[in-house]
């Protein structure tokens, strides 16, 4: 009777323990199968986007160990809308951001200017994977003039980068995506009175246009190394057939938000350039400071 009984206790044992491993498993599978419905999101669109004021200010008054009293301000626009239906896909993004700097005794000059505009339109290849059929268009420009050395150098529109051609997308999520695009045509305009005297952003004297044909890689790449730090990288390579290939621009962003509450975050922003037809080296930026923050 105590073996019958040692037996049951074991099988009954073993089933609890079996069935508890079942139900693990199961409640695995129905979580996989929620991301899996979160990440495979419903035909339509989804539109985010945040909007940031930073301000900065510094006040000095007999301070013996130096500095210069300042102030300074940036707005930013970051915003997402992107479709989906069946096995088509078009994401959109839009890039802005101006800000001013006040050091006492000079002029106001610009610390950040900029509009930017991408499109990516996607057709899976194949029933299941990551890869698509694609077809992009990238267009750069800035809100206001810009000066050196007291001259007029830019202004709205000029310059004014477009690029567009078809490729190859591959596409894990929103936050994790790279195009690929060997047949990419590029076209520089700006203003003729900027091309007078010599040339402008690669527009030779006397043009207001560039025509560039080449190979365009874009990537982004957006995760959260916690709860309330995210972190975007932002990078496009180009390189012109038609003109010193071995010469790729690059264009790299780094956006980091730590955020505080719901409306206040602490950004950083970098910002690293080369294009040798505009400036022989690598042009950079860089704003840090708390910000106000909106999101819709």
């Amino acid at each position: 009777m105590k073996k019958i009984v040692l037996t049951l206790t074991m099988i009954l044992s073993l089933t609890a323990v079996f069935a508890q491993e079942n139900e693990k498993e199961l409640l695995k599978k129905t979580e996989e199968a929620v991301a899996k419905i979160k990440e495979d999101k419903p035909n339509g669109w989804v539109k985010k986007g945040t909007f940031t004021f930073l301000a900065n200010q510094a006040s000095f008054n007999n301070w013996l160990a130096g500095g210069q009293s300042n102030i300074s301000g940036n707005i930013g626009l970051n915003y997402d809308f992107n479709y989906k239906k069946d096995t088509w896909n078009w994401d959109n993004k839009v890039i802005a951001g101006y800000g001013v700097t006040k050091i006492k005794g000079q002029e106001m000059q610009k610390s950040d200017d900029r509009f930017q505009y991408n499109s990516l339109l996607g057709k899976r290849a194949s029933a299941t994977g990551n890869w698509y059929y694609s077809a992009f268009f990238n267009f750069k420009t800035q809100f206001d003039s810009g000066f050196e050395s007291g001259f007029k150098t830019s202004h709205f529109f000029s310059p004014a980068y477009f690029q567009f051609g078809p490729g190859m997308l591959w596409k894990k999520s929103d936050n994790l995506k790279v195009n690929f695009a060997p047949a990419t045509s590029k076209l520089i305009v700006v203003h003729p009175h900027f091309t007078d005297f010599g040339s402008s952003f690669g527009v030779q004297q006397g043009k207001s246009t560039r025509f560039e044909f080449g190979a365009a890689i874009n990537g982004y790449y957006k995760f959260n190394v916690m709860e309330n730090v995210s972190v975007e990288n932002i990078l496009n390579l180009y390189s012109n057939y038609l003109d010193n290939p071995q010469n790729i621009d690059v264009d790299y962003t780094l956006n980091i938000a730590m955020k505080i509450n719901k409306y206040m975050s602490t950004n950083f922003a970098f910002q690293a350039i080369y294009d040798d037809n505009a400036f022989q080296g690598f042009q950079t930026r860089q704003v840090i400071g708390v910000g106000v923050n909106f999101g819709f």
